[in-house]
């Protein structure tokens, strides 16, 4: 949650066209915090898998469903990133194909319905 909407501090933005103004459409993607999950490295070392989400939704009563399960997305991502971080071997690159579609279908499966697309920003190992 927006700590600005909370408080009435964020604006909103008005488009204005020749004699009127009308409301400015609403950006139809949702960037989520970053999720992170642990790895073994090489030689037995500890190390981070981090991946950077983020939900694009055209449909603007699915956008507010998203808005409103964004901690239910959040912990479904944490869980398919743990288990795709356990599952990757030292030194290997993890399976990027895989966790996006496992990360797809943790995304329909909390919304409890298609029509949100899951969008992969960045997936690095460190």
């Amino acid at each position: 949650m927006d700590r600005r909407d909370l408080l009435g501090l964020k604006t909103s933005t008005l488009k204005t066209s020749g004699g009127g103004g009308a409301a400015a459409p609403q950006p139809s993607y949702m960037r989520l915090p970053t999720v992170t999950a642990n790895v073994i490295r090489p030689g037995g070392r500890r190390g981070v898998m981090t991946v950077e989400t983020g939900v694009d939704t055209p449909n603007a009563a699915l956008r507010a469903r998203v808005a409103q399960s964004a901690p239910r997305l959040r912990a479904a991502y944490a869980a398919v990133v743990q288990q795709a971080a356990s599952a990757t071997l030292p030194g290997a690159a993890p399976d990027v194909e895989r966790l996006v579609a496992q990360l797809q279908a943790a995304t329909n499966a909390t919304l409890g319905r298609a029509g949100a697309r899951l969008l992969i920003g960045t997936v690095m190992v460190v």
